[in-house]
């Protein structure tokens, strides 16, 4: 659709206002995620003006924002820069990679040096680092803010992870108070460190979220395919479950999911949806960069991997006809529905711990100065991976916020010592009957590994050595050591 010459209808009704001034916030992108996060931001009473070149979207959000001396936008750049007050304080909710480029150019020949432009979306940190290098340059403030919670977040309050400039955060920091979620009070929103810090967290947010829905997802085949539940029994597990310890966004929406019923069939919908799942590359890119700074982040891999496996849908059927596979033994569902849940919590854990492990070593890697109590915190409400585990996790940090891993942790050891019984029952119940948990199992061998004295590590040195006199080092003294093997 065209806009119209003279203006939309909206617009035509509302000529008196035309002329737009005095605005505290701009938002360039009036999708959903946009359109929500503005409205949050007049909602919590400041003057907030959006940017679209899609006139349908424009007159989407003056519609549902209604009084436009609160909530406004348009498809002018020039009207949009004008009517923000200075220092202008622009988000950008738009889709990572060139756009962000785009947009930023589209805005630098109308702004003033000591103007703010704020990337909120799911960018790649040296992406980041990069675009705010290049603004310095031109006297523009710039730096990036993850945001996580979905089109409702965005509406009733995400978690914000800003990083970078700090003396522009400053500008910001009353209105991202205020739009944010809160936990007890307490927003959730920090400053978290220089350049790229607030992407970073948020990658690596989104790497944990990617792996805590593997491990819900793998939790979920097991009942079914073990104890033949049926969508309600299940709904009522993980109903549950989410008023227990493994409380969370993830467990609550998984079961409401068992609920709905597919308006085409009238079947439950989650047996009509096809088992391909896709990704928009944030948790892949938590995975390369962990190898690139050598924190092991097994969990957070295979979920990555499963996504890509789901997406070889016809060479799987053809597998599975190929191969056998055991009869799935059939056992208590009181039995494994306990274990099962044991599982999951201590899945969580290791996922959690993970993540942080990773952030703690970029923190330093890249001078980010995180502090993990701090993420933590911001964690406990309105982004995907809230749940109550976290509110354990922050104090557990608050304690010691040195601590490189979280199973370091004296108050996590009794949490994790009590869950491995039953999570080798499940793993070794899963494997002799062919379900895959390739999620549960590598948290298990992940926590297996971590905390053993003595690894079959010693053996890789001696080949290595062998084939390529690439050295080793000894148990009994200090030095390098290289042997002329078979002589």
């Amino acid at each position: 659709m065209q806009p119209d010459r003279n203006g939309s209808k909206f617009e035509k009704q509302h000529k008196e206002k035309m002329e737009y001034t005095n605005y505290d916030f701009g938002l360039v992108g009036l999708g959903v995620m946009g359109r929500n996060f503005i409205l949050n931001v007049a909602d919590n009473n400041f003057k907030a003006f959006g940017y679209d070149l899609d006139q349908e979207k424009v007159d989407a959000l003056k519609e549902e924002g209604g009084n436009l001396e609160k909530v406004c936008a348009s498809t002018d750049i020039k009207v949009f820069v004008k009517a923000l007050t200075s220092p202008r304080k622009i988000m950008l909710l738009v889709p990572a990679g060139k756009i962000v480029d785009q947009a930023i150019d589209s805005l630098l020949p109308y702004l003033d040096k000591g103007d703010i432009i704020i990337d909120g979306g799911n960018s790649f940190f040296t992406d980041t680092d990069r675009r705010e290098a290049y603004l310095k340059e031109k006297g523009i403030h710039f730096f990036g803010s993850g945001v996580s919670g979905g089109a409702e977040g965005a509406r009733k309050g995400p978690s914000i992870m800003p990083g970078g400039d700090k003396e522009a955060y400053a500008h910001v920091k009353p209105i991202f108070e205020a739009v944010s979620a809160k936990y007890k009070g307490e927003p959730c929103v920090a400053y978290l460190g220089p350049k790229s810090a607030g992407n970073y967290v948020k990658m690596v947010h989104n790497g944990i979220e990617y792996a805590m829905m593997q491990l819900t997802s793998e939790i979920y085949d097991l009942l079914k395919k073990s104890c033949d539940l049926s969508n309600d029994e299940l709904h009522q597990v993980y109903d549950s479950w989410n008023k227990g310890r493994l409380q969370s966004f993830l467990v609550e929406i998984t079961a409401e999911i068992f609920t709905q019923k597919d308006e085409l069939t009238s079947a439950d919908l989650v047996d009509m949806i096809l088992d391909k799942a896709k990704q928009k590359g944030t948790g892949k890119w938590t995975s390369q960069n962990a190898m690139d700074l050598g924190i092991p982040v097994p969990t957070i891999d295979m979920a990555v991997s499963m996504r890509e496996i789901s997406a070889l849908k016809d060479e799987r059927v053809q597998a599975d006809i190929l191969y056998t596979r055991p009869e799935v033994a059939h056992i208590a569902k009181e039995e494994l529905v306990t274990q099962a849940e044991h599982a999951l919590y201590f899945s969580f854990i290791i996922a959690y711990a993970q993540g942080l492990h990773q952030l703690m070593y970029a923190s330093k890697e890249y001078g980010y100065d995180l502090d993990m109590s701090t993420i933590a915190k911001i964690w406990r409400a309105g982004c995907i991976i809230r749940a109550g585990l976290l509110a354990d996790i922050a104090e557990a940090y608050t304690t010691d916020n040195s601590i490189p891993n979280l199973l370091l942790s004296p108050s996590f050891v009794p949490k994790v010592q009590g869950t491995l019984p039953a999570v080798r029952e499940v793993v070794a119940f899963a494997a002799k009957n062919g379900i895959p948990v390739p999620g549960l199992s590598s948290a298990l061998s992940y926590f297996d590994a971590y905390t053993s004295t003595k690894l079959p590590l010693n053996l890789i040195q001696a080949q290595r050595d062998h084939f390529g006199s690439h050295t080793y080092e000894r148990t009994d003294r200090e030095g390098i050591f290289h042997t002329e093997w078979g002589k």
